[in-house]
């Protein structure tokens, strides 16, 4: 394949750095006044540097990207403006990605194949235990890149210790994911998940939040002891924090009683386990990461969910910029639906309940498809749970989805029970699969 670069000729050296190992011819055009007559050469794709090939010139910038689509080739736009307008400007223009500076090598091999090879781009909204079981069936289909974009909200249990004691986001959701898209052997992910009975004070705290901990320090911050920590387990995709900001999760219930902090809010002790939340909000007011927008906004599917639906997922669709990111995306976005009502946060919710609140923190209709658990449960389960005051999310009909949402409905048996109901890997997988290839 022959790759044309337009940049300066420190950026044409950085790319054939990075792109000669992988056996593609690389040609460099740093001269702003040849630029068109070289894309009437042939390339596969186009690597431009924003930089020092169109300095801030909007004019320059627009005819660039005229002249490429004419060519009818791919761009990729490096870009130090790691801001969201822009983000959303390049993919007006006809960018099939930006990649912001400064970058890291695998995460920008990872992307730059995914656009050359054409692979379909899954950025995975979520946290907790779901996503973990999600990431663990997608990273299972063949060409795609997947990219996991974690809640930062949990402030319970190890995370929260660690997230007080060293001023850094939250390490959990984070772990989980790096462990589902894990290629190390089995040994490294169990040391990974590792969790210490006894030891004083480091009980209860997971061996992989320590270790991201000691990383963040040493790097410099929790996105970079996410990225060594990635190449350590040579992880099958990108994990990205969804905000850079420490923040906490809020939530008024219809008694106009407000909770602060996650945890709080999870567990539910000390109030009505049937109240419904009426309002949910995070303080300070983060910013999403602008690689998870960038992510976003050029992923081709989204998966919202699953996972607790306001403390793993509308906690996310709370971040403003993420919550535009997804709907001014041009990709397809389907919410998967929890299999177990939730006391004290969805006690009582039915799968049409669960909808009109995505919609609702969305702040409009941008979901293009629901899947729902038609799983059928054993009595036994079914009676267990409900000594916890949980039941199964009741499917209801599909035609009373029509007057809330203009999403396709699916009901597909995606659930599986062990000691514990949780949504099934590999069926999740299937349907996923199924719905992006239709």
């Amino acid at each position: 394949m022959k790759i044309l670069t337009l940049g300066d000729k420190s950026f044409a050296n950085t790319m054939r750095e990075i792109l000669s190992p992988m056996a593609l011819r690389v040609s460099v055009e740093t001269e702003k006044s040849r630029i068109q007559k070289s894309l009437k050469s042939y390339f596969d794709l186009v690597l431009v540097d924003e930089e020092s090939c169109l300095s801030q010139d909007e004019a320059f910038k627009e005819k660039v990207a005229g002249w490429i689509k004419k060519a009818k080739r791919d761009f990729i736009l490096i870009s130090g403006q790691r801001n969201p307008d822009r983000i959303l400007q390049n993919k007006r223009l006809g960018a099939a990605d930006t990649i912001l500076k400064p970058f890291n090598r695998r995460e920008f091999i990872l992307r730059f194949n995914a656009v050359r090879l054409k692979k379909m781009r899954i950025s995975c909204i979520g946290g907790g235990t779901g996503l973990f079981h999600l990431l663990l069936g997608l990273k299972n289909i063949p060409n795609v890149l997947l990219t996991s974009i974690v809640n930062m909200s949990d402030d319970g249990g190890s995370s929260g210790k660690l997230s007080q004691t060293f001023g850094i986001l939250p390490p959990g959701d984070i772990r989980r994911s790096l462990v589902a898209l894990s290629n190390a052997p089995e040994l490294m992910n169990q040391i990974i998940q590792h969790r210490f009975e006894k030891g004083g004070e480091l009980h209860g705290h997971s061996f992989g939040n320590i270790f991201l901990a000691v990383l963040a320090e040493v790097k410099g911050s929790m996105s970079e002891a996410v990225r060594s920590l990635s190449e350590i387990l040579n992880i099958q995709g990108i994990v990205l924090p969804a905000t850079q900001t420490l923040t906490r999760l809020n939530a008024q219930f219809v008694n106009k009683v407000i909770v602060k902090g996650e945890s709080k809010i999870d567990l539910g002790e000390g109030r009505d386990p049937n109240l419904r939340i009426k309002r949910l909000w995070l303080r300070p007011e983060p910013e999403c990461d602008f690689d998870a927008f960038s992510s976003i906004i050029n992923s081709d599917l989204v998966t919202i969910g699953p996972g607790d639906l306001y403390t793993s997922v509308i906690s996310n669709l709370s971040i403003k910029n993420l919550r535009e990111a997804l709907v001014k995306s041009k990709a397809r976005k389907i919410y998967i639906c929890n299999l177990m009502t939730k006391p004290g946060e969805t006690a009582h919710f039915n799968a049409l309940d669960h909808v009109k609140e995505i919609i609702k923190y969305l702040g409009e209709d941008c979901l293009d498809a629901v899947l729902i658990s038609n799983t059928l449960l054993s009595n036994d389960s079914i009676l267990e749970y409900a000594k916890k005051n949980q039941s199964p999310v009741a499917a209801m009909d599909k035609s009373k989805f029509s007057r809330s949402t203009r999403a396709k409905i699916f009901f597909a048996d995606i659930g599986s029970q062990t000691e514990l109901v949780r949504h099934d890997s590999r069926k999740l997988a299937y349907w996923i699969e199924k719905f992006m290839r239709s």
